[in-house]
């Protein structure tokens, strides 16, 4: 259990650090778009190909690995479905807030989680490979579409998701992984210290957009906000292990990790979507605040029950 605690307790420590830097004015206006940038085009692409590259492909199509997708696939639709016509939201925030609802924090948190409640990170790699290799390109699409750019040909649009640097990342790290090519040791070394940088410069970026921040869920969409909140924490694990235990017959270990994936939080990388795209950025960020928070009884709770 102390794992657990412990994994959580880095995460906030370096976003309480990002929040210090803004406090006391040490980057200056603009820093966490700089450093979202950063992240987006440099650390996470060289971080998403290092984790494939030495995954095991057979892994995604594990039956644990279907309840993850089925259950992402799922929160995403139920979320786009009741924001658009019960709660009257439209566009991007849409798109970002399904994200947000079914969109799992496994690059960082993921792996030190179930390393101390299943044994194993394994169950991590097919949500890598389907969350960036289907998720990601599928919504930056959407999110090309709904933010109406103009001057870009429809092919151009359609193709966008080729020249995304993360789905570059994930393609090369597939290759490798698939192959069994490995990269030469002078060119290894700075692709992983470029890698390093990725989860703490995104935190540090997420710290900083939380400087005069008003406090979550007392917003104008804050609706939108609690309802992704309860899919994430609650929702999400309760249906994996319905499909998990009912309908593949999974039990043990197999059953408790992607049910441990499916409780896990909302990835920071919507975040660094959404200051991309500059759509939903705040309800993004309040998000991933709550479910963070939210995780950590839930986690606690069904590694007790399932463990």
């Amino acid at each position: 259990m102390a794992a657990v605690f412990t994994g959580f307790l880095s995460l906030a420590v370096i976003v309480l650090l990002g929040y210090l830097l803004a406090r006391w004015h040490v980057l200056g206006p603009g820093a966490a778009e700089g450093l979202s940038k950063l992240t987006f085009f440099v650390g996470t692409p060289a971080l998403m190909f290092l984790t494939l590259a030495r995954a095991d492909v057979a892994a995604v199509f594990s039956e644990s690995a279907l309840v993850n997708w089925i259950t992402a696939v799922v929160l995403a639709a139920v979320y786009a479905l009741v924001a658009r016509f019960v709660l009257r939201r439209r566009g991007a925030e849409v798109t970002l807030g399904a994200l947000s609802a079914s969109y799992v924090n496994a690059g960082n948190m993921g792996i030190p989680i179930l390393v101390f409640a299943a044994g194993s990170a394994a169950a991590i790699a097919p949500v890598l490979l389907f969350q960036l290799l289907v998720m990601v390109p599928v919504s930056f699409t959407i999110l090309d579409l709904q933010t109406g750019r103009r001057g870009v040909s429809r092919v151009a649009t359609l193709t966008s998701p080729l020249r995304n640097p993360l789905v570059v990342g994930v393609a090369l790290g597939l290759v490798f992984s698939l192959t069994g090519w490995q990269l030469p040791a002078p060119v290894l070394l700075p692709v992983q210290m470029i890698a390093d940088i990725a989860v703490p410069i995104m935190l540090l970026s997420f710290g900083l957009s939380l400087r005069g921040a008003p406090p979550p869920g007392r917003g104008e969409g804050r609706g939108t906000l609690w309802f992704a909140v309860v899919l994430k924490n609650l929702a999400g694990p309760g249906l994996a292990f319905v499909l998990g235990r009912y309908a593949f017959d999974l039990t043990g270990t197999a059953l408790l990790a992607p049910v441990v994936v499916a409780a896990l939080p909302t990835a920071q990388n919507v975040f660094v979507y959404a200051m991309r795209y500059g759509q939903a950025v705040a309800a993004s960020r309040e998000t991933i605040l709550l479910t963070t928070v939210a995780c950590v009884p839930v986690v606690v709770a069904l590694t007790g029950l399932l463990g």
